[in-house]
């Protein structure tokens, strides 16, 4: 083989995208060293999208002090690319669930507000164009922390400004004050990666479906979709524009609708927006194989992950596909998609425990890769 593209993503809790292509790397240098081989860092558009972009981009990393989704100051992270006309941020970065400990999470006191922080330095850098990955979020505030920290002013049935917008505080607006925000916004272009389709609220909305995984007990789950409810209608009044029902809305508690109601933002799915990023099509030419893996690959797989955007990407030119991973469900299934070869990089009977080992893990890899371009 003379071109070999590895885009392999992480295997969460284990390995990054980067050090799991490392070990594949070596695996196909072990049977082919003078190989061409391209490794290109991949996300699902949530965790790990801010490295990717950097990497893509040549970007350059802006460190920043922001609000947690508790309000709580801490240094947070957002790129900026090499002409510094594009940033990139990553909302988990500074109002992700892992930045709130077990005991203390819970939707109706969460907020966006550090997101917006990260977007309000940037356009005061002088960024007008935006990609924003929302996945991982702690909150279900329906984005208007984010807007408030950007300049929104959101007002109770008196006219009296509501400060410190969270998910408990969505039924109490009333109107919202347009008079105050950042003048870039008018100027910006904003592109989403958003790999869910819910709406804004309802049965399969964003907290019916997700406050449950951020603490919302049903109670709460109840309150804050109804809070969304209102939020939608007062929106619509204020917009023109309903965003109940339109897929993605309801992406990290909310934050798409809003993103789409004021920013004019495009929701796309983040592999597609990190393959168009990676300007992936031209990489890819005239190679003779790509690989591709993850932690765990099952049915969901094939919609709309990482592996599945790889695929259908690779189909176009026939080159062929091979998916690695540490656990593999549904393989008939999998195969049906059109991958070449599927294949787990533990042996059979591996002790999940030493599978997550990191050297383990590196080891695997490169053993599977080295047996599969032997058979290449």
């Amino acid at each position: 083989m003379k071109k070999v593209v590895l885009v392999i993503d992480s295997f969460k809790g284990c390995l990054t995208s980067t050090e799991a292509e490392e070990a594949a790397a070596k695996g196909v240098q072990d049977v082919y060293p003078d190989c061409d081989i391209c490794c290109l860092p991949i996300a699902d558009g949530g965790e790990g999208i801010l490295e990717v972009l950097l990497s893509a981009k040549k970007g350059n990393r802006v460190t920043v002090t922001a609000h947690d989704p508790l309000m709580n100051l801490r240094q947070a992270d957002y790129g900026l690319s090499g002409d510094g006309k594009t940033a990139f941020i990553e909302m988990a970065g500074i109002s992700g669930l892992p930045l709130v400990p077990p005991s203390k999470r819970n939707p109706m006191l969460t907020t966006t507000f550090g997101t917006g922080e990260l977007i309000r330095d940037a356009l005061e850098r002088g960024c007008r164009n935006f990609i924003i990955g929302i996945g991982g979020s702690a909150t279900n505030d329906a984005g208007l922390g984010m807007l408030q920290a950007l300049g929104f002013h959101f007002l109770d049935k008196h006219d009296k400004e509501i400060k410190a917008i969270c998910g408990e505080k969505l039924p109490e607006i009333a109107d919202i004050d347009l008079n105050c925000i950042h003048p870039a916004l008018k100027s910006s272009t904003f592109t989403v990666a958003c790999d869910v389709q819910n709406p804004f609220y309802g049965p399969q909305g964003a907290a019916t479906v997700f406050a449950p995984q951020k603490g919302a007990t049903p109670l709460m789950v109840q309150q804050l979709d109804n809070g969304l409810r209102h939020i939608a209608e007062v929106l619509r009044q204020k917009t023109g524009k309903d965003i109940s029902a339109i897929p993605g809305a309801g992406a990290a508690g909310g934050m798409g609708g809003s993103l789409l109601a004021f920013l004019n933002a495009k929701l796309k799915p983040g592999i597609q927006l990190l393959l168009e990023a990676l300007d992936f099509a031209q990489v890819i030419a005239h190679a003779d194989l790509v690989i591709t893996g993850e932690g765990k690959t099952d049915r969901q797989t094939i919609m709309g992950k990482v592996a599945s955007g790889i695929l259908e990407e690779a189909k176009k030119q026939h080159i062929p596909v091979v998916l690695i991973a540490g656990v593999i469900e549904d393989e008939h299934l999998l195969k049906s998609a059109g991958f070449k070869e599927i294949t787990s990089i533990n042996p059979t009977g591996t002790p999940l425990e030493e599978a997550m080992q990191p050297d383990t893990a590196r080891n695997n890899i490169r053993h599977t890769i080295n047996r599969i371009c032997r058979k290449m």
